[in-house]
């Protein structure tokens, strides 16, 4: 057989369905090994669109995701949505075309070390030399890739490599059994939490996978300890349950940070600084932290733990509650319920009335209601972002998936692509703002070609809305964020899917009510004011933590 087919057959032994990329020469064995496979080639538009797509097919099933270009001007446009998934922990495998070994030692047409290239953003990259390692070098990228913390893997397939003769098969996918929690550590962490009045969990994005946020839940509910999740690790604990802080906020200021404040112990749970500065929450670097994660903490002076569990966080977490069971531990939860209920409040102050404008918090509650527990939300980056990692409460791990990490403009229209083919049974809602939109509009056409189903909602503001809001915070001007826009209700119909733009509450309503439960592929412009941006700034500003957390609760 060729060492195409060999290679795809490592592939589909690696459980991969879908494939996203662009065709190219380099790459024709592979893709027509492919052709005869199990495996999906999914064309994309663009190779940023195929490696956000990959991307968050990593987040949403815990499989890497896999991505694939040509040599060149294709390799480079991957790199984007393959380092994303290098900060926001999603594992994801890249496969990049080469021309024939006996052209790389000089310069060539189209040309470039994309190993080298592709080396600071993935744990492992390598380029096959010989046919009979493509079987060691697929299922190495695959478990690395998918070992935690999960990330990026590079292979690189010359195409004189591609059309070789060869014998071999595929390396069977073994199941690894992760280390369980050093009985020490897991000892200092009990009594550091016992020692506590007033412990508080900080839950990131290792903290959204089944079985962790399973025994974490178990956790909170018997040991009344309030958890905050960061913008990743939205939905680890119900926002319904009383124990639940909602999201580690927008600044230091913020409601939550309060609580942060007030508390004697962190907890954190698959937290990665990468994904939220410790300089918000612990800027004099003095909380007493334990760190519960997969691999130790970076050393960063404002995130110093006192103890490292490291282990598998699900073992670590269970080790916990059965603790637990044989010693009872729960905590009076008065000291924190007002800064629940604030965040509530705050949360539904902005509930759309008939005469007030569009804003993005206002929105949020009606795209809310339309979504089931398990449905998706992909948010891409811009303003909108703190305002749905902020308000938009989340019931079920992966359910809001936000770029964190690398926040990667232009993520959320293929990342819905990639939830929608996962989940085919669940809702998918992508939010963009106009400008991350625009960034990788061109992806509507690859959902109209698959015939999947889902909402697209542009919140328009004419700018780039997010760095807008800082400068004007920063300098009370802005500079070089006014955009022109397209017609997107024109826009969207040039597809051949339908365009809504409503300019009434009523009529909004309505749209979000139609096209969301529809699950038909549809795009909703909505014109947003932006003022309410600065609002929050000036609301958060007056915060007084001495009213929120009660000295003697």
């Amino acid at each position: 057989m060729k060492s195409s087919d060999l290679f795809v057959k490592s592939l589909e032994t690696e459980g991969v369905t879908h494939v996203f990329g662009v065709p190219g020469e380099e790459t024709e064995d592979l893709l027509f090994s492919l052709a005869d496979s199990s495996i999906a080639f999914i064309p994309t538009r663009h190779e940023s669109g195929a490696s956000f797509m990959a991307n968050v097919h990593g987040r949403v099933t815990g499989r890497a995701g896999v991505c694939l270009s040509t040599l060149g001007p294709g390799a480079t446009n991957l790199l984007t949505g393959v380092a994303d998934a290098h900060l926001d922990k999603a594992p994801i495998v890249a496969i990049t075309g080469q021309g024939g070994l006996e052209r790389l030692h000089k310069e060539s047409h189209q040309l470039i070390d994309a190993v080298r290239m592709f080396a600071p953003i993935t744990k492992w990259n390598t380029s096959i030399r010989h046919s009979r390692t493509i079987p060691e070098v697929v299922r190495k990228a695959f478990k690395l890739a998918e070992m935690e913390k999960p990330g990026a893997a590079h292979i690189e397939l010359p195409e004189d490599i591609a059309k070789m003769e060869t014998t071999g098969k595929p390396i069977k996918k073994q199941i690894l059994r992760r280390s369980a929690p050093d009985k020490k550590a897991l000892d200092l962490a009990w009594k550091i939490i016992k020692q506590s009045k007033r412990p508080i969990i900080i839950a990131g994005n290792g903290a959204v996978r089944k079985r962790v946020s399973r025994h974490l839940r178990e956790f909170v509910e018997k040991t009344k300890i309030p958890a905050i999740a960061t913008f990743m690790g939205k939905g680890a604990i119900s926002d319904r349950s009383s124990y639940s802080l909602f999201t580690l906020g927008y600044k230091q200021l913020d409601y939550v940070h309060c609580a942060i404040a007030s508390a004697d112990a962190i907890i954190t749970i698959g937290y990665d600084i990468a994904e939220h500065s410790p300089d918000s929450w612990n800027p004099e670097g003095k909380k007493q932290i334990i760190h519960i994660d997969f691999t130790p903490a970076e050393v960063y002076d404002r995130y110093n733990p006192n103890v490292e569990v490291i282990s598998d966080i699900a073992a670590t977490l269970s080790g916990l509650n059965k603790k637990l069971e044989k010693e009872q531990l729960s905590f009076n939860s008065k000291w924190y319920e007002s800064i629940r209920q604030t965040v509530i409040q705050d949360i539904e102050s902005y509930n759309i009335s008939e005469q007030a404008p569009f804003s993005t918090p206002s929105i949020l509650p009606i795209i809310r209601e339309h979504m089931r527990d398990q449905d998706i939300l992909i948010s891409d980056v811009g303003s909108h972002k703190i305002w749905i990692a902020r308000n938009y409460p989340a019931y079920e791990p992966n359910t809001c998936i936000i770029s964190n990490g690398l926040a990667s403009m232009g993520i959320s229209l293929p990342g819905a692509i990639a939830a929608k083919l996962a989940h085919p049974q669940k809702r998918v809602v992508s939010v963009s703002g106009d400008g991350g939109f625009m960034m990788n509009s061109q992806e509507i056409a690859t959902a109209k070609q698959l015939g999947i189903g889902f909402t697209i909602i542009v919140l328009n503001d004419d700018s780039y809305g997010l760095i807008e809001w800082k400068q004007k915070a920063n300098k009370s001007q802005s500079f070089g964020t006014k955009l022109l826009n397209p017609n997107f209700k024109a826009y969207a119909e040039s597809f051949g899917i339908m365009g809504y733009s409503p300019s009434t509450q009523d009529e909004l309503r309505k749209t979000l009510a139609r096209t969301i439960e529809s699950q038909e592929l549809s795009l909703v412009e909505i014109k947003v004011e932006s003022s309410v941006n600065a609002q929050l700034d000036e609301k958060l500003n007056q915060n007084s933590c001495a009213i929120l957390v009660p000295e003697k609760a």
